[in-house]
């Protein structure tokens, strides 16, 4: 490789890390908009539950059909691709909060998903070729950090541009005047429409930048003999689907209803009023915790769930190289099910930060279920591959069930679902465990 490939090279990974984070950021940044569109259209808590229905049911639809896109059109197009729908999406927001109609902000979530869906099936492959093949796997994992990072930035500023300015009720604008209507509309859909279009512009850069980097070819494409009806017909993989689905639905279910959660415990007066809790609250926010809605306050926690994982994914990654991933992932399972189990039978700050340390539990999962799901599938791991992407639908269907139950029984009923999910989870480990002692 000669040194003007090499740094081509470098250059597309630095830009394909940028993608990995940019997709972190924004799959957490939805659940900012949740709490806010509740308040806005006032919504049950099914219904605003729906904006995860759209936003994970794009990877239900267009996981597999991404595949046969990118074989048409190639790897490089194809990233081209879903950066673009990822800014369409963004760009989207601005009508949908300038008219407030909820379908809109709908059409805008699905959109936005559909390109990471694409970047997800394309960007990997490309992270492990960009390079020395020794390095691959530390290239990937990097830009997995960074994914993660991402994830663990998006709460705060949720907290900082879409939580903290206060949401008039229906009641109290019709009490507005005209002017002063207009003037309140402008300031509201101000607060989505300054970040997204933010996001947009920045991924519209960068979606210029991939049409003149130099990105290599994928060898071997179009080769691969397995097929779907193989792939289904594994008992494993069908059970890791399973396990996938639950995970992602878990950890969706408890990030886009933890600030609702924190509300309905009250939390916000208890983070003002503790001395530790409010100087981090301070330090993210204002001096005046007052002067910011009550969503802000306790919002920027968040951003401790999501670093837990990020954290847990370091520790997870060093724990699975020196115990079997199964037992790992079983042991994690049981653990994120006892802290439900205490912040549901707790209050204030113990209920609080259970809830949180769940993340940190959450980290090693999605990669173990997934390369657990695809052992000994030989030829049909690409179909595999694709059948277990699509079950990241579990974000689309576990969250609004979520909500559902929290409308007609409370946050208390509704984490038995979760509980329910990893519950499967350990099943699936305990299983596989069992699996291989006996091979």
């Amino acid at each position: 490789m000669n040194n003007n490939s090499s740094k081509s090279y470098r250059t597309a990974f630095m830009f394909l890390t940028l993608l990995f984070f940019l997709w972190g950021f924004l799959t957490v940044i939805v659940d900012s908009l949740i709490p806010r569109l509740k308040e806005v259209f006032e919504l049950s808590y099914f219904q605003a539950g729906m904006v995860q229905f759209a936003f994970f049911g794009a990877y239900f639809l267009l996981s597999i059909p991404a595949s046969f896109i990118l074989s048409k059109i190639g790897y490089k197009k194809g990233i081209i691709l879903g950066i673009l729908m990822m800014a369409a999406g963004c760009l989207l927001f601005y009508p949908a909060s300038s008219l407030r109609l909820f379908w809109v902000f709908m059409l805008g979530y699905f959109i936005l998903a559909g390109g990471i869906t694409i970047l997800q099936v394309a960007a990997n492959p490309y992270v492990t070729i960009l390079g020395p093949e020794k390095s691959a796997a530390s290239r990937l994992n990097l830009s997995q950090a960074f994914n993660s990072l991402g994830t663990s930035i998006a709460p705060i500023v949720g907290a900082l541009f879409i939580l903290s300015d206060k949401i008039m009720t229906s009641q109290q604008i019709d009490g507005l005047s005209e002017a002063e209507k207009t003037k309140y509309y402008a300031a509201e859909a101000s607060a989505v429409q300054l970040p997204f279009l933010t996001i947009a512009g920045i991924l519209i850069a960068i979606a210029l930048v991939f049409v003149f980097v130099n990105l290599p070819k994928v060898i071997g494409e179009g080769e691969n003999k397995g097929s779907y009806s193989a792939a289904f017909k594994n008992k494993n993989l069908i059970l890791g689907a399973i396990g996938l689905f639950c995970y992602v639905g878990a950890e969706v279910a408890i990030g886009s209803y933890m600030v609702n959660y924190f509300m309905k415990l009250e939390l916000a007066d208890v983070v003002r009023n503790t001395p530790f809790m409010k100087s981090i609250a301070n330090w993210f926010l204002t001096d005046d915790l007052n002067a910011v809605d009550g969503k802000a306050v306790v919002g920027i926690f968040v951003t401790f769930y999501w670093t837990g994982a990020m954290v847990g994914r370091f520790i997870g990654a060093y724990l699975t190289s020196i115990i079997k991933p199964a037992k790992v992932l079983s042991i994690f399972a049981v653990l994120a099910l006892a802290l439900i189990i205490i912040s549901i039978q707790s209050e204030g700050l113990t209920a609080m930060w259970a809830i949180i340390a769940v993340g940190l539990f959450n980290s090693i999962m999605f990669p173990t279920i997934f390369s657990l799901g695809l052992d000994e599938l030989g030829e049909s791991k690409p179909q595999g591959s694709g059948i277990m992407c699509t079950m990241i639908v579990g974000g689309a269907i576990v969250p609004p069930l979520f909500g559902l139950l929290t409308d007609t029984s409370g946050f208390g009923f509704a984490f038995m679902l979760v509980m329910c999910c990893y519950l499967y989870i350990f099943f699936f480990a305990y299983r596989h465990k069992k699996t291989e002692v006996s091979i």
